[in-house]
């Protein structure tokens, strides 16, 4: 009897890809392709961002190699819940989040339903659904002008944004990442930025909403824009961004960053409305992710060559 031919390998599966899920999306969620820029305000100028000191690039090195090595435990859980203070800035993980834009499933970046234990006033729960996912863009397609020019020395490499209703369709949220070109030591100085220019909290820096057709998301658009968030990271090139207003569609003449709409007792609409809870919940889970697909691909064994 002859022996029997040798069994073959099965094949590698494909490389997963940020596109739209392999199942049609729900009725109404379509993929319309990114509305284009308004021309830039010629008379905006902005302070550029500070030239990088190699004293304070070789610091970030140090905290980069530092950090590769403390990955895991305490220190894992604490980066991946947004914990500024025990962020790991390491290589690996740059390049890793970096290309994440195009190596992963829309669904790992942006879920089609969001948790939110305690993101709510008072401490409220808070569960959104994806209503529609935009097709990954550059900066001027997907953010306004200024923010573009604001983030330029980054350097703009894509942009990933996904709407989101509340469980009421009442509130509606457009979250944002922006992936850059930029090291660790670049994003550290335009986190530093933000931060002393307070840009985070100015109104024309507010991010772009992303309205979806067919659903209550349709009459999202800039003029319903009534609260945001911004954050610049500084362990991934990468900036996260929440922006939220009302399925109705009014007109928000007083946006109101979340931060201050989060203040207990405040009066305004978008802190009545709970909206600044929205899109720093919103935010802040999409961060997440970010960050568990990043320490997930760092954490990996090699493979042999």
């Amino acid at each position: 009897m002859s022996p029997a031919p040798p069994a073959t390998a099965p094949a590698a599966p494909p490389v997963p890809s940020f596109a739209p899920p392999s199942v049609p999306p729900p009725p109404g969620c379509a993929w319309p392709a990114p509305a284009p820029a308004p021309p830039l305000d010629e008379h905006a100028r902005l302070v550029p961002v500070p030239a990088r000191h190699p004293g304070r690039t070789a610091a970030a090195l140090v905290c980069g190699v530092l950090g590769l090595g403390l990955i895991g435990g305490a220190v894992t859980g604490s980066w991946l819940t947004g914990d500024s203070a025990a962020e790991p800035a390491t290589e690996d993980g740059f390049t890793t989040a970096r290309a994440l834009w195009h190596s992963v499933p829309v669904d790992t970046l942006f879920p089609r339903t969001l948790k939110g234990d305690g993101a709510g006033p008072g401490n409220a729960a808070r569960d959104w659904t994806r209503v529609g996912v935009a097709p990954d863009s550059g900066c001027a397609a997907a953010l306004d002008p200024l923010l573009v020019k604001t983030i330029a020395p980054v350097g703009c490499e894509r942009v990933l944004r996904a709407t989101y209703v509340d469980a009421t369709s009442s509130n509606v949220t457009t979250v944002g990442l922006v992936f850059t070109q930029a090291d660790a030591a670049a994003m550290s100085a335009l986190r530093a930025r933000f931060r002393e220019e307070k840009l985070a909290d100015r109104a024309d820096l507010i991010p772009r909403a992303f309205a979806v057709k067919g659903t209550s998301a349709a009459k999202f658009g800039d003029a319903q824009r009534a609260s945001w968030t911004v954050n610049v990271l500084t362990d991934a090139p990468v900036v996260v961004y929440g922006v939220s207003g009302f399925t109705d569609g009014r007109e928000v003449t007083a946006p109101q960053p979340a931060a201050a709409a989060m203040v207990p007792k405040a009066t305004t609409a978008p802190a009545q409305s709970g909206l600044g809870h929205e899109a720093k919940g919103i935010a802040d889970r999409v961060e997440r992710g970010l960050r568990e697909a990043v320490s997930a691909r760092t954490t990996e064994p090699r493979r042999p060559r």
